[in-house]
């Protein structure tokens, strides 16, 4: 390949085709965390569109995990069911290695979906009790989360190594656990919802501890052939947050765990960000992580471009890159990447016909 969006990547034993990633993208539509046939055509129609790797969104460790009621999870048999037989399907059908995210969504959980508002649930709308690092909610009328103790610590670290065995028994390739937007593992690492007075709080040290402690755990039982990574968020963009220096520590704390990649957004924590968007606009976030650090660095945020997302890894700016939206409008985003780059690349069976290979007008415009 000549390409280095689609030059292969290797993660311990796991061989990518492509650099090219779909982010975890939540959908809102499964029922007692249970995926369903929305799951099924959504991922299905990715996993054949020729990215590298595709993402299952970020899935509930535990029933309080979850961000809204309709977000998936994987506590119990019936979900572990349900998501296999749509790995299966993707793995016999389509060309992309398959990874699922990991989260619990602390004092941002018990919420309406985004399309219903997003605001908290209320007490006749089926609310739970949230946790969190400290007594502190996300906003004004909002949930005043309960400060997890050494049990609710203990529960939670075990919550995701059990989520980590079933993926494993489901046949995922690739573990991602969630420690940015504003969830749990975000909570504790920002020293503006992290108000501990314990060895969970504090300093750098006390606030990166339980974080670190997850992803120590789901390493031991993950196995050692299969890659094993995080999602961060870079800044809070509040001053006094969260911020770049202290993600570049932790990553290196990661890196030391055995840690393969970190996936590098930004944001989400509290409700006073002031963020500048634009193209590629978290891109300097994962340039600087990837020269501080030997970890494999995935960029996001407002790639959508084949050549956009060429330069970036030309560049030496990133490893991978990673879409969602962008995914989401095009589903065949790998394919017509490849044709405007020049390459080729491998096309599920039953849609050979529509590669440039077989298909003369491929690309062309013409009818």
């Amino acid at each position: 390949m000549s390409t280095h969006l689609f030059s292969p990547l290797k993660l311990r034993s796991l061989g990518l085709s492509n650099r090219i990633m779909v982010s975890p993208m939540c959908q809102y539509s499964a029922i007692d965390g249970v995926a369903n046939d929305w799951h099924l055509v959504h991922l299905g129609s990715l996993a054949l569109g020729g990215f590298g790797l595709l993402m299952v969104e970020a899935t509930g460790i535990s029933a309080d995990g979850r961000i809204s009621p309709n977000c998936l999870g994987l506590w119990n048999d019936g979900q572990e069911a349900a998501l296999r037989h749509i790995v299966d399907f993707c793995r016999e059908k389509g060309t992309a290695a398959l990874a699922i995210q990991f989260g619990h969504a602390g004092r941002k959980a018990s919420t309406h979906p985004p399309g219903a508002g997003g605001g908290p649930l209320a007490a006749g709308e089926g609310a739970w009790q949230t946790f969190a690092p400290s007594a502190v909610a996300y906003d004004e009328m909002w949930h005043v989360p309960h400060a997890l103790d050494r049990l609710g610590l203990m529960r939670i670290r075990s919550d995701f190594v059990a989520s980590a065995v079933r993926a494993d028994r489901i046949g995922f390739d690739l573990v991602e656990l969630h420690m940015a937007h504003g969830y749990l593992l975000h909570q504790f690492l920002s020293p503006l919802s992290n108000r501990r007075d314990d060895a969970y709080g504090g300093d750098l040290e006390g606030r990166m501890r339980f974080p670190l402690e997850c992803l120590a755990a789901v390493r031991e039982i993950w196995p050692a052939g299969k890659p094993l990574g995080v999602r961060v968020s870079a800044t809070d963009w509040v001053d006094g947050g969260w911020n770049i220096e202290e993600t570049a520590v932790f990553a290196r704390a990661c890196e030391r765990l055995g840690c393969d990649f970190i996936d590098v957004s930004s944001g989400g924590l509290d409700p006073r960000q002031a963020i500048t968007l634009g193209p590629g606009y978290q891109v300097p976030f994962a340039e600087r992580l990837k020269r501080e650090t030997g970890m494999t660095v995935i960029a996001v945020g407002l790639v959508t471009a084949a050549g956009q997302a060429e330069r970036i890894l030309a560049e030496g700016r990133a490893d991978m890159v990673a879409l969602g939206r962008g995914a989401m409008d095009d589903p065949h985003w790998g394919w017509h990447a490849a044709r405007e780059l020049g390459e080729e690349i491998d096309y599920p069976k039953i849609y050979v016909r529509a590669s440039p290979r077989a298909w003369p007008g491929a690309g062309s415009g013409k009818p």
